[in-house]
C-alpha cells in the first residue's frame, strides 16, 4: 500500500514550508531512514526522511515552492501503484482538514487546504504563495503582473497589500548602470527581523543606559576554571560571553522585576530564567532561549549556550525555543567585534536587554598612589520603559557590573 509524505508542522504558528532540496527523483528506491528533502520556515531548517520503504512514485512540488503543512508532497509505494487519490486536495491520503485557515476568512479548513495546494500547482509561470494567491483572489487584485519580493520573486501576501495601496512593483527589472549594483529579493528571514525589530522600536518605551565594569577578577577567574576542566578527563571551553551571562542570572535573581514580559494591560514576571542570547547564523538573527537557566551550574549554562547557537546555526533549532516569548531576557554580545557601545533593541514583550561590548584597558587608581590599565568591559542595559523605570533598571546595571567585578563560583 502506498504511503503518503507529508510536510511536517514545526511549532503552533507555522503555516508553510519551503521545499529547499529534493535528494530522491521519482523512481529512486527508498528506505526509511533515507533523506527525502530539505525544507524550511522562516528561522529555521530541517530534512525529512523516509517514513518507509518503497519506490518514490512521484513527487508534487519542486524545489523554491511553498507548501501548507501536512500536505502530501510526495508518494512512496510499490512501481505502478496509482497515486491520484494522493494529490493535494483529495480527501483520501492526505489531511488537509488539519491545516488552520486565515483568522478572517469563514471558510473550513478543508476547503482553504484545497485552494491552497490547487494555487500552488496551477500556472507555473507565476510564483505565489498560498495565502498571498487567496488573498488576492478575495481582494480582486490582478497579480499576473506583480514583482514578488519573496524569495527567487515569490509573490507574498506584502506584495498584493502594496498592490491594494498603489506602490506595488510591475515585473519589469529596474534599469541599471553597467555593474554599478545588485538588487536581490528581501529574504524571509530578513522580513521576519525587519518585521521585529520595526515593531519594537515603535511599539514600546526604550532607554538605554551604559556602565563599565573591571572584567580583571572575571579573567583571573576563567583561567582557573579552564585550568580546572583541562585537569580533568571532559575538555570544555568557559568563554567570557558564559562568565557574563551567570553574572546576570544572579542578578536578574536579585532584581526579578527585570525578568518580565510587559503585555500592555498586564506585566508577567518570571520566577525562572529563561535566557535568551542572541546568535549570528547565515540566515540572520535569531535568538534562541536557555530555559531554567538559574538551575545550572557554569559548566552546564556553558553547554546549553553552545548546544542551543549550533543548532541555530544548522538550522535545526525547535522553533519554539527561538519565539520571542520563550525568553524572559536577553543577552547580546558583541564584544568579539570590537563594538565599544551599542544601543540593543528590545525583543518584545521582554522587558530587557543587555548589550556586552569589548574590553578596553583604561587608567585607574590601583591604591596607595598607583595607577595602572585595568580592563574594563562595556555593558549596555535597553529597558521598556513602560515597564521597568530608571531608577531599577540602573540598579540592575549595577547589580550585573557587582556580580562581574566580584565573580565568585
Amino acid at each position: 500500500m502506498a504511503i503518503p509524505v507529508l510536510m511536517p508542522k514545526q511549532g503552533q504558528s507555522v503555516e508553510t514550508c519551503i521545499i529547499t532540496k529534493w535528494f530522491k527523483k521519482p523512481g529512486d528506491k527508498v528506505t526509511s531512514g533515507d533523506l527525502l528533502f530539505s525544507y524550511e520556515t522562516d528561522k529555521a531548517a530541517f530534512e525529512l526522511e523516509s517514513p518507509g520503504d518503497g519506490t518514490l512514485l512521484e513527487i508534487f512540488f519542486d524545489e523554491g515552492t511553498e507548501v501548507p503543512v501536512l500536505i502530501n508532497v510526495a508518494v512512496i509505494g510499490k512501481p505502478g501503484e496509482s497515486t491520484a487519490s494522493f494529490m493535494p486536495g483529495k480527501t483520501s491520503g492526505s489531511k488537509p482538514a488539519d491545516i488552520a485557515p486565515e483568522k478572517d476568512e469563514k471558510a473550513t479548513a478543508g476547503s482553504s487546504a484545497h485552494i491552497q495546494s490547487q494555487s500552488i500547482m496551477s500556472d507555473s509561470r507565476i510564483t505565489i504563495s498560498p495565502r498571498a494567491r487567496k488573498f488576492a483572489e478575495n481582494k480582486g487584485v490582478r497579480f499576473s503582473d506583480l514583482q514578488g519580493s519573496g524569495p527567487n520573486g515569490r509573490i507574498v501576501i506584502n506584495d498584493i497589500e502594496r498592490a491594494l495601496s498603489g506602490k506595488a512593483s510591475s515585473k519589469k527589472p529596474v534599469a541599471s548602470s553597467g555593474s554599478e549594483f545588485t538588487e536581490q529579493p528581501v529574504s524571509n528571514v530578513r522580513r521576519i527581523i525587519a518585521k521585529a525589530m520595526h515593531s519594537s522600536l515603535q511599539n514600546s518605551a526604550q532607554l538605554t543606559h551604559h556602565m563599565s565594569a573591571d572584567v580583571h577578577r572575571l579573567l583571573d577567574a576563567r583561567i582557573r576554571i579552564k585550568e580546572g576542566l583541562a585537569a580533568g578527563s571532559e575538555k570544555q571551553d568557559i568563554t567570557l560571553n558564559d562568565m557574563i551571562c551567570w553574572c546576570v542570572i544572579r542578578a536578574l535573581e536579585k532584581f526579578p522585576e527585570a525578568n518580565s514580559h510587559f503585555l500592555g494591560e498586564t506585566i508577567k514576571t518570571y520566577h525562572k530564567v529563561h535566557l535568551g542570547i542572541a546568535v549570528d547564523t547565515p540566515r540572520g538573527l535569531m535568538v534562541p532561549a536557555v530555559k531554567n537557566a538559574e538551575t545550572l551550574d557554569l559548566r552546564q549554562l556553558s553547554k546549553e549556550l553552545k548546544s542551543v547557537a549550533e543548532a541555530c546555526r544548522k538550522g535545526n533549532i525547535d522553533p519554539i525555543l527561538i519565539q520571542s516569548t520563550s525568553a524572559s531576557f536577553t543577552v547580546s554580545n558583541l564584544g568579539n567585534y570590537g563594538v565599544e557601545m551599542f544601543t540593543p533593541v528590545i525583543n518584545l514583550p521582554q522587558a530587557c536587554i543587555l548589550g556586552v561590548c569589548t574590553i578596553i584597558n583604561r587608567p585607574a587608581d590601583l591604591g596607595n598612589n598607583t595607577f595602572g590599565f585595568v580592563p574594563y568591559i562595556g555593558l549596555s542595559l535597553t529597558y521598556d520603559h513602560r515597564a521597568i523605570d530608571g531608577g531599577p533598571a540602573t540598579l540592575l546595571l549595577k547589580e550585573i557590573k557587582n556580580q562581574i567585578e566580584n565573580f565568585s563560583y
